[in-house]
């Protein structure tokens, strides 16, 4: 029996022109970015141009990138809804996990696209800009990577922000103890030490003022208890109510994102095809590489929709 599990990426994925094509063909894609348009219309952004037109540095900036991938994973689910095709579960990457919200019935559409640029807001003014970044360690193992964040700790706050797959996990912190992992990692044999283009630590305790303005925020949207089942970032398990969901939110500011247990609690149950929905392909490489053999497909636009869709109705 084929099951079907929907993944949402997180921020990096945007690309400039990413939409363009949807509104073009089809009906949705411009009611939904009329509707997001609305929703920021207070803050003076315009989503669809950011998406469009950019320009990149711009579409780039933590506020608009987040606003601005969740509205086009949002339109993308609703096409493949139109194509009655449906997930057995939904999960998102950081961002990602307020788009599978969204799709869940858990937060309305308007009132995720506010809420993630505040999100966008709070994280980026959490720290002072140049005090912390993010890195990006493939091929070394968890252990190694945690030993090593142990041992440099004096230094300064290091922690581990994602553990994406078997062979990358990505490490949060101030820049000190970052620039002595990047040196050490490479002795013990890291094939690739990447330094993310991200403004701020995500996903480590340097978030804690940005998790305590988030759950203040949070106290005033309207949550309710999703309708589709969906797969949480911190304990990688289900959040079956709203005050569940409210509280993954809130602890995933400072928490890691667990994507390894997550898609492997998804092959538990059973689901051995996944669609990533929006732009980019990223999630796509991560869950190849912890299911090998695990059917996956990336959907970002008309073309890549239409295949897929062809491709599943094909095994369902």
């Amino acid at each position: 029996m084929v099951k079907i599990a929907f993944v949402f990426p997180g921020q990096g994925s945007q690309k400039v022109e990413m939409g363009k094509d949807l509104i073009e063909n089809y009906e949705e894609a411009k009611i939904f970015f009329e509707r997001a348009n609305m929703s920021l219309k207070e803050e003076g952004v315009d989503i669809s141009k950011l998406c469009f037109i950019g320009p990149e540095e711009e579409l780039k900036n933590t506020i608009n990138a987040q606003p601005a991938i969740l509205t086009i994973s949002v339109i993308l689910f609703k096409l493949l809804q139109k194509f009655n095709i449906m997930p057995v579960a939904v999960a998102g990457h950081s961002l990602g996990e307020y788009s599978a919200l969204v799709v869940s019935s858990s937060i309305k559409f308007e009132d995720a696209v506010k809420l993630v640029r505040k999100r966008g807001e709070y994280m980026q003014s959490a720290t002072p800009i140049g005090t912390g970044s993010m890195l990006a360690i493939i091929g070394l193992k968890e252990d190694e990577i945690s030993k090593l964040c142990e041992e440099i700790s004096n230094l300064g706050i290091i922690e581990i922000a994602n553990y994406n797959s078997p062979t990358q996990i990505v490490v949060s912190g101030e820049i000190k103890p970052l620039e002595r992992l990047s040196i050490l990692a490479k002795e013990k044999g890291a094939k690739k030490v990447i330094s993310l283009k991200v403004s701020a630590p995500f996903h480590s305790s340097l978030m804690k003022l940005a998790k305590v303005n988030l759950a203040k925020y949070l106290e005033r949207v309207d949550i309710q208890n999703p309708q589709i089942p969906v797969i949480c970032n911190v304990n990688a398990d289900y959040v079956r109510n709203k005050e569940e969901v409210r509280s993954a939110l809130i602890e995933q500011m400072t928490h890691p994102v667990r994507w390894v247990d997550i898609i492997n609690k998804m092959n538990s149950e059973g689901i051995n095809h996944f669609v990533e929905v929006g732009p980019g392909k990223v999630l796509r490489g991560l869950i190849k590489q912890i299911l090998p053999e695990a059917k996956v497909y990336n959907i970002f636009d008309s073309y890549s929709l239409e295949k897929v869709v062809e491709k599943i109705k094909g095994v369902l």
